[in-house]
């Protein structure tokens, strides 16, 4: 992304899982409209790449390694985010735990990195928030929270979840004037993600989710950033407590 209709110049963005996919999309998206922007993940390798991709726009970076697993890693990060940019008004909790299975493993993977991950950041950022002057969060879902998921109970389950958590923490801090939305993005395709693999290793499973999707294709990183954008813009300042599909309408169809 070269320019933006958006205007986040003197905004600092905090991005937790923001090296890939979705998250690095909406970090390139903050940087390309003039946000100072921090990104964690856990490989460093991608995470250089997107470092490198965001000076490009000639805006303050920041990037830490961190496992957002663990409590005392989230803390660390965000303390050395709001240090290296001077502050925190949008914090973007985009780490997902995704995996198959139904055992206790699964289970604690997802609820530790989907769900407290946020809540932990959330609080961890909630100092450096309360002071800006437009501050926001943003959770990144699934509509897979908004339907029954036999395949992957625990990622639909935690998606869920996340989205109840964002309601309830916006009612909880609309008096500090901290909005809290989520988006839920149907299927996303890109580069090394989980449908570019399924097209290549399961072609008829790729086959029929498209086969869903109203508008004939899957989504891409870059269509979810966008409504990051204009959530976090003075543009939805009156809105919070949210969940935002981004899906081509893939939801209606079940």
């Amino acid at each position: 992304m070269t320019s933006s209709p958006f205007d986040f110049r003197g905004y600092r963005v905090v991005i937790a899982g923001g090296s890939k996919g979705i998250g690095r999309s909406m970090a390139l998206a903050f940087a390309a409209s003039g946000a100072a922007v921090s990104i964690c993940a856990r490989g460093q390798a991608a995470l250089g790449d997107t470092v490198y991709a965001i000076a490009k726009h000639g805006v303050p970076v920041h990037s830490q390694s961190c496992d957002l697993g663990h409590a005392a890693a989230i803390d660390a990060y965000i303390d050395q985010a709001a240090q290296s940019l001077g502050g925190i008004d949008v914090l973007i909790n985009n780490a997902t735990g995704y995996g198959p299975g139904d055992g206790d493993d699964a289970w604690l993977a997802d609820f530790n990195v989907d769900l407290l991950a946020a809540v932990r950041a959330s609080r961890a950022a909630l100092p450096h928030l309360a002071a800006s002057p437009h501050a926001s969060i943003l959770h990144t879902s699934s509509i897979a929270g908004l339907h029954p998921r036999p395949g992957t109970p625990v990622y639909g389950a935690m998606k869920a979840a996340l989205c109840h958590y964002a309601s309830s923490q916006a009612l909880q801090l609309a008096p500090q004037r901290i909005r809290v939305n989520a988006i839920a993005p149907g299927s996303i395709e890109f580069d090394g993600g989980l449908w570019d693999r399924c097209k290549r290793e399961d072609p008829s499973r790729y086959a029929t989710v498209l086969a869903k999707i109203p508008f004939g294709r899957y989504g891409t990183p870059e269509e979810v950033a966008h409504a990051a954008l204009f959530l976090a813009s003075p543009w939805a300042s009156w809105i919070t407590g949210q969940t935002l599909c981004v899906d081509g309408g893939q939801q209606l169809n079940g």
